[in-house]
């Protein structure tokens, strides 16, 4: 499948997608000491729709979140947000992408600054240069309300909540730009399993309310088979399986996907029916 390239600012018809890379490779080092952590990668995610990661600690996939947000520098290949080629940016146009393409970061804990109030949180992420919590109050309460959590949380500490309310926050943080493309990275790794359940039915609410694009990366493929409408597993920097969620799990072609399977428990502890 092809996505069409154009250059920020150039009205064209909609992309199928709204990320897609192709024969993406990404290296560390060089000469002999050189590790290829992404091995021609080629993968999208439509429209609207919510893509499973899945893949052992070291498969690669932080790496290509980091790869999507431009934190990490592909050595070839390509990368499109919107239809739109990340390596043509200017400056300019790559500060912008950056409020289009938000990550959820995996550990609520070190994700939001212990010595600012989370309004000052949330107000740093819709103005990087000026936050001020006051001037945009309502959004963030707007925001506060969408994820459940009480408005007096706008003029509190991280520390004062759990590790759920956290990721609760770190969720309004992500979104209150309304960004075009999400990704969440091991957004319930950190959590019990009673607070996993919480969270997954506050993603699976939030993206059927705001037709989200987005990447879920997980270790676990019980937590993805919830949120996900197609699956992609990655092992050891390459895709060796990718395809609607329910076929990935009820027949999975590649071995190292039916032993993920095989690993997850009957019963996972959780639904978000």
């Amino acid at each position: 499948m092809s996505t069409t390239t154009v250059s920020a600012g150039t009205t064209a018809t909609a992309p199928a997608n709204m990320m897609e890379v192709r024969d993406l490779v990404v290296q560390f080092g060089s000469g002999h000491h050189a590790a290829t952590v992404l091995k021609g990668v080629s993968a999208s995610v439509g429209i609207g729709r919510t893509v499973g990661l899945v893949g052992e600690s070291g498969s690669g996939k932080s790496t290509l979140a980091k790869a999507l947000v431009g934190t990490v520098k592909p050595t070839s290949g390509t990368i499109s947000i919107a239809g739109v080629d990340t390596a043509d940016l200017s400056r300019g146009d790559r500060a912008a992408m950056r409020r289009r393409v938000q990550m959820i970061p995996q550990d609520p804990y070190s994700s939001l600054d212990p010595r600012r109030t989370i309004g000052q949180a949330i107000a740093e992420a819709i103005d990087p240069k000026r936050p001020d919590p006051k001037r945009h109050r309502e959004t963030i309460l707007e925001w506060l309300r969408t994820v459940r959590m009480p408005e007096d949380t706008i003029d509190r500490f991280p520390h004062e909540f759990s590790g759920g309310q956290r990721q609760r926050v770190a969720i309004a943080r992500g979104l209150v730009l309304r960004p075009e493309f999400v990704i969440a990275d091991e957004i319930t790794s950190a959590l019990d399993v009673s607070v996993q359940a919480e969270i997954l039915n506050l993603v699976a609410r939030l993206r059927a309310e705001l037709g989200l694009s987005m990447l879920f990366i997980s270790h676990n493929l019980a937590v993805v088979r919830h949120v996900s409408d197609d699956v992609i597993v990655l092992y050891q920097g390459e895709i060796v399986e990718q395809g609607p969620a329910e076929q990935v799990y009820s027949n999975p072609q590649h071995p190292y996907t039916r032993s993920l399977l095989d690993s997850v428990p009957g019963a996972p502890g959780f639904s978000i029916d």
